[in-house]
């Protein structure tokens, strides 16, 4: 199941700092403007309790069509990846043993 940016401005509704739609829209556009633009800018970004969302420099390499075996150049390129926190990962494993 996917969890959308409409879904998130619902659950900030129900914070009583964010009550107005528009309020909590500002928040949620807010959150992830900041994440973006700290990450243009080349840095990691580090939620404590949730993760990093960690940058890293892919290089360039040959791939290959699985169809066809036809190869093709992969130019370098940097990619965004994210690690779950220790907290995280104990929350999410002690929600599969329930």
């Amino acid at each position: 199941m996917a969890f959308t940016k409409n879904e998130l401005i619902q659950l900030a509704q129900e914070s009583p700092s964010l009550r107005k739609r528009n309020d909590a829209v500002k928040f949620v556009e807010d959150f992830f403007e900041t994440i973006s633009g700290v990450l243009e800018a080349g840095e990691n970004v580090k939620i404590p309790g949730f993760g990093n969302f960690i940058l890293r420099e892919k290089k360039a390499r040959v791939g290959r069509n699985p169809r066809t075996g036809q190869e093709y150049p992969i130019e370098a390129r940097r990619v965004v990846t994210f690690k779950p926190s220790n907290i995280l990962k104990l929350t999410i494993r002690d929600l599969e043993d329930k």
